[in-house]
């Protein structure tokens, strides 16, 4: 009782749970962006079952302290280079990511009409081919989860000693990121040049993961800052668009 009471620990908890919320940022965004290809539908449940996958894989992780630090010793050595197991995950999930970020931004530009409905025979193809789309949706999400898990987890770790404060912070963001999750991802939708930014943004997460895989840490607060700066004037441009279309005078036929 003694220790729930110490006021140490509510402040780590708080830290903590900030500092996850602030980590889950490009979570919410890769998942806001992947979701928005889904049928309107299905798009609740994904970020649900997306954010859900995060949280039992950042518990997992936790539950797996000794497995998770590990991952941290040299595998082998490249060019005089020592790479470990966590150099690996960051690796290949930093190359994921920048592929599937230039693959949308491309869509997103380029060859959006490529990606409109396809043709289907009946309401029963078209079904199998939304649950299709759903699942490889989740499979995406659930693989980069795990990089994003594995970063996640290795700060917390660094920061708080004690697991049962880990573990509620993770909750409590994951709870934070599921009711800020559908909002964003509604904005995004419905902005398109929010959403050639963030993914943008996600592109620099994955240059940072794959640079840190050679052990050049990149600050994430510049890629943070960077990206605030881009959106605040972004805001500005949104505003003026609205105010533009307000001042417009309707043509009549």
């Amino acid at each position: 009782m003694e220790s729930v009471l110490d006021p140490n620990l509510w402040i780590a908890f708080a830290m903590l749970t900030a500092l996850e919320i602030v980590l889950g940022v490009d979570n919410i965004i890769f998942i806001s962006i992947l979701v928005g290809r889904l049928p309107p539908e299905l798009r609740d449940k994904a970020r649900r079952l997306g954010l859900g996958f995060a949280m039992v894989s950042r518990l997992l992780l936790l539950f797996s302290l000794s497995w998770v630090m590990g991952l941290t010793a040299d595998l082998f050595t490249v060019l005089g280079q020592g790479i470990s197991g966590r150099d690996l995950v960051l690796l290949f999930g930093g190359l994921f990511l920048l592929w599937k970020a230039s693959h949308e931004i491309f869509v997103e530009v380029e060859a959006r009409e490529q990606h409109g409905p396809a043709p289907v025979a009946d309401a029963a193809a078209l079904k199998a081919a939304g649950q299709r789309l759903f699942w490889g949706v989740i499979g995406q999400i659930a693989v980069i989860d795990i990089v994003f898990s594995l970063d996640s987890v290795i700060t917390a770790v660094g920061m708080v000693d004690r697991i049962g404060v880990m573990v509620a912070a993770v909750v409590a963001s994951v709870g934070v990121m599921l009711v800020a999750a559908k909002p964003i991802g509604e904005f995004v939708d419905r902005h398109p040049s929010v959403k050639v930014l963030a993914l943008a943004f996600l592109v620099m997460v994955g240059m940072a993961l794959t640079a840190e895989a050679f052990d050049a840490h990149v600050p994430k607060g510049y890629i943070y800052a960077a990206m605030a700066f881009s959106l605040a004037v972004e805001a500005l441009n949104i505003r003026a668009r609205a105010k533009r279309r307000a001042n417009t005078p309707e043509t009549s036929n």
